[in-house]
């Protein structure tokens, strides 16, 4: 068993949205405000120029009751799968990733679209999305049929 040391974390900002528990489905369309501290006003120069970014946050309202497996979307038709093989935010760190649109910045407040955090989330770090392509990706077949079902 490999024992790791903890790591503490600074956040940088935090999200302002209307998404709670009972809309979080709603995430897709819902508008944020993303509010950074004074400190990194600077660092936000010229990320404007992107139209997306990655926004690392930590998933402050989510259970600590995590699961090695679980069911996407927990929903018993798809298969049983290691918790690392899925988007779930039920995750051991409480960090999450997400790709969202950058709509504008107005001094230390990014607002975009498509952000699946809650109102209050830490933000932990904001990155431009590149539009970097991955060839050959492997997806299951499962999670091909979900996405054609959208």
């Amino acid at each position: 068993m490999v024992l790791l040391n903890p790591v503490l974390v600074q956040p940088i900002g935090i999200v302002r949205n209307s998404l709670g528990r009972r809309s979080f489905n709603e995430w897709e369309e819902t508008e944020s405000e993303i509010v950074v501290s004074e400190e990194y006003k600077e660092a936000l120069f010229r990320l404007d120029e992107f139209s997306h970014v990655e926004v690392l946050f930590y998933l402050h309202e989510m259970d600590k009751d995590f699961r090695n497996k679980i069911h996407p979307t927990g929903n018993p038709v798809y298969p049983l799968m290691g918790a690392f093989a899925t988007r779930t935010p039920n995750r051991p760190s409480r960090i999450a990733l997400t790709t969202c649109r950058l709509l504008n910045i107005e001094s230390t407040v990014l607002r975009v679209k498509g952000l699946d955090a809650y109102d209050g989330s830490p933000v932990i770090d904001i990155k431009p999305y590149t539009g970097k392509a991955i060839e050959n990706i492997r997806i299951p077949d499962w999670l091909k049929n979900l996405k054609n079902k959208r």
